[in-house]
């Protein structure tokens, strides 16, 4: 009889097709719920509990919450535990800060490499997200999701140019850490027209104006980090 050692593998794998779905099925339900205010700033996040609430293994629930963790919207704790990240202005400085560094400098690459393509894709966005309602009834105080998304997709698409899948990475991980801040903030600037910021970073990056963009875009960030850190400073006890 001859032993299959690769079929023996297979049936004993730890990352089966089974556990895969699972974990993905966790890890959207854990990520919606922490990006719409269901779980606190700092709550923990118990494996136990959250095995027993979605009836599945402590396996599959921590390969998601590792995702999370990855993506900014957990933390491990120092006894090897998860915890939602704590709401502190330090943190959403930090955040800004990486921004502030890293993605003027992608815009200033994506409109010395962007082509044609790039350009069209740059419109596209910014009109779909001209013409996304920022606020709907359905979604109360938050940011509805579909302006989300179109906002996200607008300042993606402004740096894809830059042909850099890596720092693109970067980007998303920024972005997903800063976008639970905005969200925990809910907060409405009536001060602050982001109509005519995003329509301002769209002409300046195919006018192919480098120094226009970069600091339009710098102005944006700032202004939106100093907005949740004064939301951040009403949080506190």
């Amino acid at each position: 009889m001859v032993y299959d050692r690769t079929m023996t593998r297979t049936a004993h794998t730890p990352t089966s097709p089974e556990k895969q779905m699972l974990s993905e099925r966790v890890y959207t339900h854990l990520r919606h719920a922490i990006m719409r205010g269901q779980y606190a700033p700092g709550v923990a996040l118990k494996p136990q509990d959250l095995s027993r609430q979605h009836g599945v293994s402590l396996a599959v629930v921590r390969e998601a919450l590792v995702r999370l963790v990855g993506e900014g919207l957990a933390e491990r704790l120092t006894n090897r535990g998860f915890a939602v990240p704590a709401y502190s202005d330090h943190r959403w400085q930090q955040i800004g800060e990486a921004r502030r560094t890293i993605e003027p400098v992608l815009l200033r690459m994506s409109i010395e490499r962007g082509d044609v393509d790039w350009e069209g894709d740059v419109r596209a966005a910014h009109h779909r997200l001209a013409r996304t309602p920022v606020f709907t009834p359905e979604d109360g105080e938050y940011y509805s999701e579909a302006w989300a998304e179109a906002h996200r997709v607008f300042h993606r698409t402004l740096l894809e140019g830059s042909g850099n899948p890596v720092l693109l990475e970067t980007f998303d991980r920024m972005w997903v850490a800063s976008e639970l801040a905005r969200r925990w903030s809910a907060y409405r600037d009536p001060d602050r027209d982001g109509i005519d910021e995003h329509r301002r970073l769209e002409e300046a990056a195919l006018a192919r104006d480098p120094d226009t963009a970069a600091d339009l875009l710098t102005r944006h960030l700032t202004l939106t980090t100093a907005a949740l850190a004064e939301q951040e400073s009403r949080h506190r006890p």
